[in-house]
């Protein structure tokens, strides 16, 4: 039986009822007798229902974890540390208690940043290709933070080879030197023997100086950098390290190979923000573009009162080449050039070196897998 469609002879096409068509096999055509290619969509579904995952039950996402001591228990406020606030807590016998102001909520959170945990020990040098801008001062104040804050121990190396002032920062306990440490190195077997070398302040800072006699024509080299950190790494979780005015001197090859990051103190001045702009420029070109990466650049003002420079036109410069930047205040008791005490700071400067210190501390995680190896040749 054949039908005939608008002058075409074609033998009737049989199509099996629904529920017996065959879907997603290869069948035989009748009238050719050749292998059909599949029907893709049903296997498309069927695949779709077999590989796609149940929803998640809610049961099935609650573990132990979840079960927080912060998420049962129902903690009193914090008793407030300061100002009215406590105040009126004692005037009222604990009755009212308004908690932290926002200030210490904020102090609170710097102080559990810097305290983080580190894995071996953590350097950080201290650059300046300029003299003057305070690089020795933010040295001290940074270390204080770290000192007072942590557990561990926390040390500054004066690594001027030009008789640095570093020491002269802490109150003075002996009057050994980095070549005294360096002498004494086949008798040191605990930190007792490294700690007769330094110099200790009321934060815990500990302090080891630089050559001081005049005498001494040798001066401080890449050598005996290394043969320092070699020591004080086995003892000191946090090593900072005040280097000499400008970075062209034997011991900064050492001071940046073993450097986990770098802080860049500069002074709010059209000459000092360019001397730490030529500093970050020769970095890059030298191979040490990682370092710049993880810079913090310090603005540190050493004058009172306002500067005519557009601080936000020079921290937005700096921002789009470094990590992170800080302004410290100007402060009588820096200006003075002797012993730094963090309790004689005001509380911006305290602020502004606690924000300084958690800035640093933020590298500390990222510093795990990459951290420089201290060599003695």
């Amino acid at each position: 039986m054949t039908c005939e469609i608008r002058g075409i002879r074609e033998p009737p096409r049989c199509e099996a009822p629904a529920e017996q068509r065959p879907t997603g096999l290869a069948v035989r055509s009748a009238a050719t007798g050749s292998r059909a290619a599949p029907t893709p969509e049903p296997v498309a579904r069927l695949q779709e229902v077999w590989t796609t995952p149940p929803p998640p039950s809610s049961q099935q996402q609650v573990t132990n974890q979840d079960l927080v001591a912060e998420a049962l228990l129902k903690r009193p406020k914090r008793t407030p540390r300061g100002g009215w606030r406590r105040g009126l807590h004692r005037a009222t016998g604990g009755v009212v208690n308004l908690g932290d102001s926002t200030n210490e909520q904020r102090n609170r959170a710097l102080a559990a940043r810097i305290e983080q945990p580190i894995r071996n020990d953590y350097r950080v040098a201290l650059l300046s290709l300029k003299g003057g801008v305070g690089k020795t001062t933010v040295t001290v104040g940074l270390g204080a933070t770290f000192a007072s804050l942590r557990g561990d121990c926390v040390v500054a190396v004066d690594a001027n080879p030009d008789f640095g002032t570093l020491a002269q920062r802490v109150p003075l306990q002996t009057n050994s030197t980095v070549r005294d440490l360096i002498a004494a190195r086949p008798d040191i077997k605990s930190y007792s023997d490294v700690r007769v070398h330094t110099s200790q302040s009321s934060s815990r800072l500990e302090v080891l100086a630089s050559e001081q006699d005049p005498a001494i024509s040798e001066a401080f080299s890449e050598a005996d950098y290394r043969q320092v950190i070699d020591i004080l790494q086995v003892y000191y979780n946090i090593i900072l390290t005040d280097c000499g005015t400008g970075i062209m001197h034997s011991a900064m090859n050492g001071v940046l190979d073993l450097a986990n990051s770098l802080v860049l103190v500069s002074s709010p001045a059209i000459d000092g923000a360019r001397s730490a702009a030529a500093t970050l420029d020769w970095l890059q070109l030298h191979g040490y573009g990682h370092l710049v990466e993880r810079t913090v650049v310090v603005i540190s003002a050493a004058r009172p009162g306002s500067s005519v420079i557009d601080m936000d036109a020079l921290v937005d410069y700096f921002m789009r080449r470094c990590r992170a930047v800080e302004v410290i205040p100007f402060d009588e008791h820096l200006a003075e050039g002797s012993v730094m005490d963090l309790e004689l700071m005001r509380p911006a400067t305290r602020r502004a070196f606690m924000e300084l210190a958690a800035m640093v501390a933020d590298d500390f995680a990222d510093a795990v897998g990459r951290h420089a190896v201290s060599e003695w040749h």
